[in-house]
Protein backbone atom coordinates (compact mmCIF):
# COMPACT_ATOMS: atom_id res chain seq x y z
CA UNK A 1 0.00 0.00 0.00
CA UNK A 2 1.26 3.50 -0.87
CA UNK A 3 2.53 5.79 1.88
CA UNK A 4 -0.25 8.28 1.04
CA UNK A 5 -2.96 5.71 1.77
CA UNK A 6 -1.12 4.60 4.90
CA UNK A 7 -1.16 8.21 6.16
CA UNK A 8 -4.84 8.75 5.31
CA UNK A 9 -6.15 5.51 6.81
CA UNK A 10 -3.71 5.82 9.72
CA UNK A 11 -5.06 9.31 10.42
CA UNK A 12 -8.65 8.02 10.43
CA UNK A 13 -7.69 5.24 12.86
CA UNK A 14 -5.82 7.77 15.00
CA UNK A 15 -8.90 9.99 15.28
CA UNK A 16 -11.02 6.90 16.06
CA UNK A 17 -8.65 5.98 18.88
CA UNK A 18 -8.79 9.53 20.19
CA UNK A 19 -12.60 9.52 20.08
CA UNK A 20 -12.66 6.28 22.07
CA UNK A 21 -10.20 7.75 24.56
CA UNK A 22 -12.29 10.90 25.05
CA UNK A 23 -15.50 8.91 25.47
CA UNK A 24 -13.72 6.70 28.00
CA UNK A 25 -12.52 9.77 29.87
CA UNK A 26 -15.90 11.48 29.98
CA UNK A 27 -18.21 8.48 30.50
CA UNK A 28 -16.40 5.23 31.26
CA UNK A 29 -13.86 6.51 33.83
CA UNK A 30 -16.46 7.96 36.27
CA UNK A 31 -18.40 4.67 36.09
CA UNK A 32 -15.24 2.66 36.73
CA UNK A 33 -14.35 4.81 39.77
CA UNK A 34 -17.85 4.29 41.12
CA UNK A 35 -17.45 0.51 40.71
CA UNK A 36 -14.10 0.06 42.46
CA UNK A 37 -14.32 3.03 44.83
CA UNK A 38 -12.56 6.37 44.92
CA UNK A 39 -9.83 5.21 47.32
CA UNK A 40 -8.89 2.16 45.29
CA UNK A 41 -8.82 4.17 42.08
CA UNK A 42 -6.56 6.61 43.91
CA UNK A 43 -4.18 3.76 44.77
CA UNK A 44 -4.07 2.69 41.13
CA UNK A 45 -3.44 6.26 39.96
CA UNK A 46 -0.73 6.69 42.61
CA UNK A 47 1.10 3.55 41.52
CA UNK A 48 0.99 4.54 37.86
CA UNK A 49 2.12 8.12 38.52
CA UNK A 50 5.06 6.90 40.63
CA UNK A 51 6.21 4.34 38.07
CA UNK A 52 5.77 6.78 35.17
CA UNK A 53 8.36 9.07 36.78
CA UNK A 54 11.01 6.43 36.03
CA UNK A 55 9.90 5.59 32.49
CA UNK A 56 11.21 8.59 30.57
CA UNK A 57 12.78 7.05 27.46
CA UNK A 58 15.42 9.82 27.27
CA UNK A 59 14.61 10.64 23.65
CA UNK A 60 15.48 7.14 22.40
CA UNK A 61 12.02 6.66 20.86
CA UNK A 62 12.43 9.86 18.82
CA UNK A 63 15.95 8.76 17.94
CA UNK A 64 14.62 5.45 16.61
CA UNK A 65 12.15 7.18 14.28
CA UNK A 66 14.66 9.79 13.16
CA UNK A 67 17.64 7.57 12.39
CA UNK A 68 15.78 4.67 10.76
CA UNK A 69 13.87 7.13 8.53
CA UNK A 70 17.16 8.84 7.64
CA UNK A 71 18.96 5.58 6.83
CA UNK A 72 15.99 4.33 4.80
CA UNK A 73 15.95 7.54 2.75
CA UNK A 74 19.68 7.10 2.12
CA UNK A 75 19.32 3.36 1.30
CA UNK A 76 21.59 2.27 4.15
CA UNK A 77 19.93 -0.98 5.30
CA UNK A 78 23.02 -2.26 7.14
CA UNK A 79 23.17 0.95 9.14
CA UNK A 80 19.55 0.36 10.24
CA UNK A 81 20.44 -3.09 11.58
CA UNK A 82 23.48 -1.73 13.45
CA UNK A 83 21.46 1.16 14.84
CA UNK A 84 18.71 -1.17 16.12
CA UNK A 85 21.34 -3.29 17.85
CA UNK A 86 22.77 -0.20 19.53
CA UNK A 87 19.37 1.24 20.53
CA UNK A 88 18.20 -2.07 22.05
CA UNK A 89 21.41 -2.29 24.09
CA UNK A 90 20.73 1.20 25.44
CA UNK A 91 17.11 0.35 26.22
CA UNK A 92 18.10 -2.83 28.07
CA UNK A 93 20.68 -0.93 30.15
CA UNK A 94 18.13 1.75 31.08
CA UNK A 95 15.53 -0.95 31.75
CA UNK A 96 17.88 -2.72 34.16
CA UNK A 97 18.48 0.56 36.01
CA UNK A 98 14.72 1.25 36.21
CA UNK A 99 14.07 -2.26 37.55
CA UNK A 100 16.75 -1.81 40.22
CA UNK A 101 15.34 1.56 41.33
CA UNK A 102 11.77 0.26 41.46
CA UNK A 103 12.89 -2.86 43.33
CA UNK A 104 14.73 -0.84 45.99
CA UNK A 105 11.90 1.69 46.21
CA UNK A 106 9.41 -1.10 47.01
CA UNK A 107 11.00 -1.58 50.45
CA UNK A 108 10.57 2.12 51.31
CA UNK A 109 6.93 2.55 50.25
CA UNK A 110 5.68 2.51 53.85
CA UNK A 111 8.12 5.29 54.77
CA UNK A 112 7.13 7.42 51.77
CA UNK A 113 3.33 7.08 51.84
CA UNK A 114 2.74 7.38 55.56
CA UNK A 115 -0.87 8.54 55.14
CA UNK A 116 -2.03 5.21 53.70
CA UNK A 117 -3.74 2.83 56.10
CA UNK A 118 -2.20 -0.65 56.60
CA UNK A 119 -4.90 -2.19 54.36
CA UNK A 120 -4.39 0.45 51.66
CA UNK A 121 -0.63 -0.09 51.82
CA UNK A 122 -1.03 -3.84 51.26
CA UNK A 123 -3.26 -3.17 48.24
CA UNK A 124 -0.88 -0.52 46.96
CA UNK A 125 2.08 -2.91 47.11
CA UNK A 126 0.26 -5.51 44.98
CA UNK A 127 -0.75 -2.86 42.44
CA UNK A 128 2.81 -1.48 42.46
CA UNK A 129 4.29 -4.93 41.72
CA UNK A 130 1.89 -5.69 38.85
CA UNK A 131 2.19 -2.25 37.24
CA UNK A 132 5.95 -2.11 37.81
CA UNK A 133 6.66 -5.53 36.27
CA UNK A 134 4.55 -4.70 33.23
CA UNK A 135 6.29 -1.36 32.76
CA UNK A 136 9.75 -2.93 32.98
CA UNK A 137 8.82 -5.72 30.53
CA UNK A 138 7.15 -3.27 28.13
CA UNK A 139 9.85 -0.56 28.18
CA UNK A 140 12.31 -2.02 25.60
CA UNK A 141 9.47 -2.52 23.11
CA UNK A 142 8.75 1.21 22.91
CA UNK A 143 11.06 1.02 19.87
CA UNK A 144 8.28 -0.77 17.95
CA UNK A 145 6.42 2.51 17.46
CA UNK A 146 9.51 4.15 15.97
CA UNK A 147 10.16 1.18 13.66
CA UNK A 148 6.57 1.10 12.36
CA UNK A 149 6.60 4.89 11.86
CA UNK A 150 9.90 4.81 9.97
CA UNK A 151 8.63 2.10 7.62
CA UNK A 152 5.35 4.01 7.15
CA UNK A 153 3.22 1.21 8.61
CA UNK A 154 0.72 3.72 9.98
CA UNK A 155 -2.35 1.51 9.61
CA UNK A 156 -1.14 -1.28 11.96
CA UNK A 157 0.45 1.32 14.26
CA UNK A 158 -2.78 3.27 14.72
CA UNK A 159 -4.90 0.12 14.65
CA UNK A 160 -2.89 -1.03 17.68
CA UNK A 161 -4.11 2.06 19.55
CA UNK A 162 -7.73 1.26 18.66
CA UNK A 163 -7.30 -2.39 19.68
CA UNK A 164 -5.73 -1.33 22.96
CA UNK A 165 -8.54 1.07 23.84
CA UNK A 166 -11.36 -1.34 22.85
CA UNK A 167 -9.84 -4.33 24.67
CA UNK A 168 -9.00 -2.24 27.73
CA UNK A 169 -12.50 -0.85 28.13
CA UNK A 170 -14.23 -4.09 27.17
CA UNK A 171 -12.22 -6.38 29.48
CA UNK A 172 -12.30 -3.89 32.36
CA UNK A 173 -16.08 -3.53 32.11
CA UNK A 174 -16.43 -7.34 31.98
CA UNK A 175 -14.15 -7.79 35.01
CA UNK A 176 -15.99 -5.17 37.07
CA UNK A 177 -19.43 -6.54 36.13
CA UNK A 178 -18.20 -9.96 37.33
CA UNK A 179 -17.46 -8.43 40.71
CA UNK A 180 -13.69 -8.13 40.36
CA UNK A 181 -11.92 -5.12 41.85
CA UNK A 182 -8.66 -3.19 41.88
CA UNK A 183 -6.30 -6.08 41.13
CA UNK A 184 -8.32 -7.12 38.09
CA UNK A 185 -8.24 -3.54 36.82
CA UNK A 186 -4.42 -3.45 36.98
CA UNK A 187 -4.07 -6.98 35.54
CA UNK A 188 -6.28 -6.08 32.57
CA UNK A 189 -4.05 -3.08 31.79
CA UNK A 190 -0.96 -5.31 31.85
CA UNK A 191 -2.51 -8.13 29.79
CA UNK A 192 -3.89 -5.79 27.12
CA UNK A 193 -0.59 -3.92 26.95
CA UNK A 194 1.36 -7.15 26.38
CA UNK A 195 -1.14 -8.32 23.73
CA UNK A 196 -0.62 -5.07 21.82
CA UNK A 197 3.17 -5.49 22.07
CA UNK A 198 2.79 -9.01 20.65
CA UNK A 199 0.60 -7.66 17.82
CA UNK A 200 3.21 -5.03 16.90
CA UNK A 201 5.98 -7.66 17.03
CA UNK A 202 4.08 -9.89 14.58
CA UNK A 203 3.43 -6.95 12.24
CA UNK A 204 7.12 -5.97 12.26
CA UNK A 205 8.24 -9.56 11.60
CA UNK A 206 5.88 -9.81 8.62
CA UNK A 207 6.17 -6.34 7.06
CA UNK A 208 9.53 -4.83 8.01
CA UNK A 209 12.54 -6.27 6.12
CA UNK A 210 15.11 -5.67 8.80
CA UNK A 211 17.12 -7.59 11.38
CA UNK A 212 18.86 -6.55 14.57
CA UNK A 213 22.64 -6.86 14.78
CA UNK A 214 23.96 -7.07 18.33
CA UNK A 215 27.57 -6.94 17.18
CA UNK A 216 30.11 -4.49 18.50
CA UNK A 217 28.92 -1.00 17.71
CA UNK A 218 31.09 1.96 16.78
CA UNK A 219 31.32 4.38 19.70
CA UNK A 220 30.66 7.28 17.33
CA UNK A 221 27.10 5.97 16.79
CA UNK A 222 26.45 5.95 20.54
CA UNK A 223 27.80 9.50 20.72
CA UNK A 224 25.54 10.60 17.87
CA UNK A 225 22.48 8.97 19.48
CA UNK A 226 23.36 10.56 22.83
CA UNK A 227 23.82 14.03 21.29
CA UNK A 228 20.38 13.79 19.71
CA UNK A 229 18.58 12.13 22.62
CA UNK A 230 19.87 14.43 25.33
CA UNK A 231 18.34 17.49 23.65
CA UNK A 232 15.03 15.68 23.07
CA UNK A 233 15.04 14.83 26.78
CA UNK A 234 15.78 18.44 27.73
CA UNK A 235 12.91 19.64 25.50
CA UNK A 236 10.56 17.05 27.02
CA UNK A 237 11.51 17.89 30.61
CA UNK A 238 11.19 21.63 29.90
CA UNK A 239 7.67 21.01 28.59
CA UNK A 240 6.79 19.69 32.04
CA UNK A 241 7.51 23.14 33.47
CA UNK A 242 4.09 24.16 32.12
CA UNK A 243 1.10 21.96 32.97
CA UNK A 244 2.89 19.59 35.35
CA UNK A 245 4.22 22.30 37.65
CA UNK A 246 1.24 24.69 37.60
CA UNK A 247 -0.87 22.72 40.15
CA UNK A 248 2.02 22.98 42.63
CA UNK A 249 2.29 26.74 42.00
CA UNK A 250 -1.46 27.12 42.60
CA UNK A 251 -1.13 25.05 45.76
CA UNK A 252 1.27 27.66 47.11
CA UNK A 253 -0.30 30.85 45.77
CA UNK A 254 -4.03 30.07 45.49
CA UNK A 255 -6.24 27.28 46.84
CA UNK A 256 -7.34 23.66 46.43
CA UNK A 257 -10.40 24.97 44.55
CA UNK A 258 -8.13 26.69 42.02
CA UNK A 259 -6.23 23.43 41.48
CA UNK A 260 -9.52 21.62 40.83
CA UNK A 261 -10.51 24.23 38.22
CA UNK A 262 -7.08 23.93 36.62
CA UNK A 263 -7.61 20.16 36.50
CA UNK A 264 -10.59 20.76 34.19
CA UNK A 265 -8.45 23.10 32.07
CA UNK A 266 -5.75 20.43 31.81
CA UNK A 267 -8.25 17.73 30.83
CA UNK A 268 -9.82 19.71 27.98
CA UNK A 269 -6.46 21.04 26.76
CA UNK A 270 -5.15 17.47 26.73
CA UNK A 271 -8.06 16.26 24.61
CA UNK A 272 -7.68 19.20 22.20
CA UNK A 273 -3.92 18.67 21.87
CA UNK A 274 -4.40 14.96 21.19
CA UNK A 275 -6.95 15.67 18.45
CA UNK A 276 -4.95 18.42 16.76
CA UNK A 277 -1.64 16.52 16.77
CA UNK A 278 -3.01 13.10 15.79
CA UNK A 279 -1.05 12.99 12.52
CA UNK A 280 2.24 14.24 14.01
CA UNK A 281 5.14 11.97 13.18
CA UNK A 282 3.46 10.38 10.17
CA UNK A 283 5.38 12.62 7.78
CA UNK A 284 8.84 11.97 9.26
CA UNK A 285 9.79 9.32 6.64
CA UNK A 286 8.56 11.53 3.78
CA UNK A 287 10.45 14.58 5.06
CA UNK A 288 13.57 12.43 5.48
CA UNK A 289 13.31 11.43 1.80
CA UNK A 290 12.87 15.07 0.76
CA UNK A 291 16.03 16.15 2.56
CA UNK A 292 17.97 13.12 1.34
CA UNK A 293 17.08 13.63 -2.34
CA UNK A 294 16.70 17.43 -2.74
CA UNK A 295 17.64 20.74 -1.19
CA UNK A 296 14.73 20.29 1.24
CA UNK A 297 13.81 23.87 1.99
CA UNK A 298 11.99 24.55 -1.29
CA UNK A 299 10.49 21.08 -1.73
CA UNK A 300 9.07 20.95 1.77
CA UNK A 301 7.07 24.17 1.41
CA UNK A 302 4.02 22.63 -0.38
CA UNK A 303 3.76 19.95 2.33
CA UNK A 304 4.21 22.59 5.04
CA UNK A 305 1.32 24.64 3.61
CA UNK A 306 -0.97 21.68 2.91
CA UNK A 307 -0.67 20.03 6.31
CA UNK A 308 -0.50 23.40 8.08
CA UNK A 309 -3.83 24.50 6.61
CA UNK A 310 -5.50 21.27 7.71
CA UNK A 311 -4.14 21.52 11.24
CA UNK A 312 -4.99 25.22 11.54
CA UNK A 313 -8.54 24.51 10.32
CA UNK A 314 -8.93 21.72 12.89
CA UNK A 315 -7.48 23.86 15.69
CA UNK A 316 -9.70 26.74 14.57
CA UNK A 317 -12.84 24.63 14.79
CA UNK A 318 -11.98 23.63 18.37
CA UNK A 319 -11.21 27.23 19.38
CA UNK A 320 -14.35 28.59 17.68
CA UNK A 321 -16.52 25.84 19.16
CA UNK A 322 -15.21 26.38 22.67
CA UNK A 323 -15.38 30.18 22.40
CA UNK A 324 -19.10 29.92 21.58
CA UNK A 325 -20.17 26.82 23.54
CA UNK A 326 -17.43 26.33 26.15
CA UNK A 327 -19.24 28.06 29.02
CA UNK A 328 -22.36 25.99 28.38
CA UNK A 329 -20.33 22.77 28.17
CA UNK A 330 -18.51 23.45 31.45
CA UNK A 331 -21.82 24.19 33.20
CA UNK A 332 -23.54 21.05 31.86
CA UNK A 333 -20.53 18.77 32.40
CA UNK A 334 -19.07 19.97 35.72
CA UNK A 335 -21.86 22.06 37.27
CA UNK A 336 -21.47 25.13 39.45
CA UNK A 337 -18.05 26.31 40.67
CA UNK A 338 -15.98 25.75 37.52
CA UNK A 339 -16.94 28.90 35.58
CA UNK A 340 -13.32 30.15 35.51
CA UNK A 341 -12.31 27.08 33.51
CA UNK A 342 -13.99 28.55 30.41
CA UNK A 343 -11.62 31.52 30.07
CA UNK A 344 -8.68 29.42 31.25
CA UNK A 345 -9.27 26.80 28.54
CA UNK A 346 -9.58 29.46 25.84
CA UNK A 347 -6.28 31.00 26.92
CA UNK A 348 -4.38 27.71 26.67
CA UNK A 349 -6.08 26.63 23.40
CA UNK A 350 -5.42 29.74 21.31
CA UNK A 351 -1.60 29.36 21.07
CA UNK A 352 -2.16 25.89 19.61
CA UNK A 353 -3.48 27.55 16.45
CA UNK A 354 0.03 28.82 15.72
CA UNK A 355 2.17 26.00 17.15
CA UNK A 356 0.29 22.87 16.11
CA UNK A 357 -0.13 24.04 12.51
CA UNK A 358 3.68 24.13 12.14
CA UNK A 359 4.30 20.49 12.98
CA UNK A 360 5.81 19.77 9.54
CA UNK A 361 8.48 22.38 10.29
CA UNK A 362 8.92 20.84 13.75
CA UNK A 363 9.40 17.39 12.20
CA UNK A 364 11.88 18.88 9.71
CA UNK A 365 13.83 20.17 12.70
CA UNK A 366 14.07 16.59 14.02
CA UNK A 367 15.15 15.28 10.60
CA UNK A 368 17.84 17.97 10.37
CA UNK A 369 19.01 17.16 13.92
CA UNK A 370 18.35 20.68 15.18
CA UNK A 371 16.45 19.61 18.28
CA UNK A 372 18.98 21.54 20.35
CA UNK A 373 17.31 24.77 19.18
CA UNK A 374 13.90 23.37 20.10
CA UNK A 375 15.21 22.44 23.54
CA UNK A 376 16.46 25.99 24.15
CA UNK A 377 13.06 27.38 23.16
CA UNK A 378 11.24 24.95 25.45
CA UNK A 379 13.51 25.78 28.38
CA UNK A 380 12.82 29.48 27.84
CA UNK A 381 9.09 28.76 27.59
CA UNK A 382 9.15 26.78 30.85
CA UNK A 383 11.06 29.45 32.76
CA UNK A 384 8.74 32.21 31.49
CA UNK A 385 5.74 30.17 32.63
CA UNK A 386 7.13 29.54 36.13
CA UNK A 387 7.97 33.20 36.76
CA UNK A 388 4.71 34.57 35.36
CA UNK A 389 2.59 31.85 36.97
CA UNK A 390 3.95 32.61 40.46
CA UNK A 391 3.33 36.35 40.03
CA UNK A 392 -0.01 36.30 38.18
CA UNK A 393 -1.63 33.50 40.20
CA UNK A 394 -1.10 35.58 43.36
CA UNK A 395 -3.45 38.21 41.95
CA UNK A 396 -5.71 36.30 39.55
CA UNK A 397 -5.63 32.68 40.76
CA UNK A 398 -6.15 30.03 38.12
CA UNK A 399 -6.76 32.64 35.40
CA UNK A 400 -3.36 34.15 36.18
CA UNK A 401 -1.73 30.75 35.64
CA UNK A 402 -3.55 30.32 32.36
CA UNK A 403 -2.42 33.78 31.23
CA UNK A 404 1.17 32.76 31.99
CA UNK A 405 0.75 29.59 29.89
CA UNK A 406 -0.74 31.67 27.07
CA UNK A 407 2.24 34.05 27.09
CA UNK A 408 4.79 31.23 27.35
CA UNK A 409 3.18 29.27 24.50
CA UNK A 410 2.96 32.35 22.26
CA UNK A 411 6.64 33.14 22.91
CA UNK A 412 7.46 29.55 21.93
CA UNK A 413 5.46 29.82 18.68
CA UNK A 414 7.10 33.14 17.72
CA UNK A 415 10.62 31.92 18.59
CA UNK A 416 10.17 28.74 16.56
CA UNK A 417 8.84 30.70 13.57
CA UNK A 418 12.03 32.80 13.65
CA UNK A 419 14.16 29.63 13.82
CA UNK A 420 12.23 27.99 10.97
CA UNK A 421 12.74 31.11 8.87
CA UNK A 422 16.33 32.10 9.73
CA UNK A 423 18.02 28.79 10.61
CA UNK A 424 16.07 26.29 8.51
CA UNK A 425 15.25 28.65 5.62
CA UNK A 426 11.60 27.60 5.39
CA UNK A 427 9.17 30.01 3.74
CA UNK A 428 7.52 31.19 6.95
CA UNK A 429 6.36 34.60 5.52
CA UNK A 430 4.33 32.70 2.91
CA UNK A 431 2.98 30.38 5.63
CA UNK A 432 1.91 33.34 7.76
CA UNK A 433 0.13 34.92 4.80
CA UNK A 434 -1.58 31.78 3.41
CA UNK A 435 -2.37 30.05 6.70
CA UNK A 436 -2.40 32.35 9.71
CA UNK A 437 -3.85 35.44 8.04
CA UNK A 438 -6.15 33.91 5.42
CA UNK A 439 -7.60 31.18 7.64
CA UNK A 440 -8.11 33.41 10.66
CA UNK A 441 -11.01 35.19 8.92
CA UNK A 442 -13.37 32.15 8.97
CA UNK A 443 -12.49 31.65 12.64
CA UNK A 444 -13.30 35.24 13.60
CA UNK A 445 -16.57 35.33 11.60
CA UNK A 446 -17.69 31.98 13.06
CA UNK A 447 -17.12 33.15 16.64
CA UNK A 448 -18.96 36.43 15.99
CA UNK A 449 -21.95 34.70 14.40
CA UNK A 450 -21.92 31.98 17.07
CA UNK A 451 -22.03 34.49 19.93
CA UNK A 452 -24.95 36.22 18.20
CA UNK A 453 -26.65 32.81 17.90
CA UNK A 454 -26.12 32.30 21.64
CA UNK A 455 -27.69 35.70 22.36
CA UNK A 456 -30.79 34.91 20.28
CA UNK A 457 -31.11 31.37 21.68
CA UNK A 458 -29.84 31.48 25.31
CA UNK A 459 -31.33 28.09 26.29
CA UNK A 460 -28.97 25.78 28.24
CA UNK A 461 -29.45 22.02 27.86
CA UNK A 462 -27.65 19.10 26.26
CA UNK A 463 -30.16 19.10 23.36
CA UNK A 464 -29.56 22.78 22.64
CA UNK A 465 -25.82 22.25 23.04
CA UNK A 466 -25.86 19.56 20.32
CA UNK A 467 -27.99 21.74 18.02
CA UNK A 468 -25.68 24.73 18.47
CA UNK A 469 -22.58 22.54 18.00
CA UNK A 470 -23.94 21.27 14.69
CA UNK A 471 -24.69 24.86 13.65
CA UNK A 472 -21.16 26.03 14.55
CA UNK A 473 -19.53 23.20 12.58
CA UNK A 474 -21.70 24.01 9.55
CA UNK A 475 -21.05 27.77 9.72
CA UNK A 476 -17.31 27.22 10.19
CA UNK A 477 -17.19 24.83 7.23
CA UNK A 478 -18.95 27.32 4.93
CA UNK A 479 -16.75 30.25 5.99
CA UNK A 480 -13.60 28.14 5.69
CA UNK A 481 -14.53 27.07 2.16
CA UNK A 482 -15.47 30.61 1.03
CA UNK A 483 -12.73 32.61 2.77
CA UNK A 484 -10.02 30.20 3.91
CA UNK A 485 -9.30 28.34 0.68
CA UNK A 486 -7.78 29.67 -2.54
CA UNK A 487 -9.57 29.32 -5.86
CA UNK A 488 -7.57 26.26 -6.95
CA UNK A 489 -8.10 24.62 -3.54
CA UNK A 490 -11.87 25.14 -3.81
CA UNK A 491 -11.82 23.57 -7.27
CA UNK A 492 -9.88 20.58 -5.97
CA UNK A 493 -12.38 20.09 -3.12
CA UNK A 494 -15.32 20.27 -5.54
CA UNK A 495 -13.63 17.76 -7.87
CA UNK A 496 -13.17 15.31 -4.98
CA UNK A 497 -16.83 15.71 -3.95
CA UNK A 498 -18.03 15.17 -7.54
CA UNK A 499 -15.83 12.07 -7.88
CA UNK A 500 -17.22 10.60 -4.66
CA UNK A 501 -20.81 11.26 -5.80
CA UNK A 502 -20.14 9.53 -9.16
CA UNK A 503 -18.72 6.48 -7.39
CA UNK A 504 -21.82 6.24 -5.19
CA UNK A 505 -24.10 6.36 -8.22
CA UNK A 506 -22.11 3.56 -9.86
Amino acid sequence: MSSGKQVKIGAILSYLSIALNIVAGLIYTPWMINQIGKNQYGLYTLANSLITLFLIDFGLSSATSRYISKYRAEGKDEEIERFLGAIYKLYLIIDAIIFTVLFVLFFFLENIYVKLTPQEMEQFKVVYIIAGLFSVVNFPFVTFNGILTSYEQFIPLKLADVIYRVLLVGLTVAALLLGQGLYALVAVHAIVGLLVVLYKFIVIKKTVPVKVRFQKTDKSLYKEIFDFSVWVTVASLAQRLVFNITPSVLGVTASAGAIAVFGVVTTIEGYAYTVTTAINGMFLPKISRIYANTDGENDITPLLLKVGKFQFALNGLIVAGFAVLGATFIHLWMGVGYEEAYLGILLVLIPGLFYNSLQIANTAMVVQNKVRLQAFVNVGMGLINIVLSVVLSLFFGVIGSCISIFVAYMVRAIALCIIYDKNMHLNIPLFVKDVFMRMSLPLIFTIALGLLFNYVFPQVSWLWFIVKAFAIVSIYGVFMFLLGLKKEEKKKCMDIIKLRLRRKKL
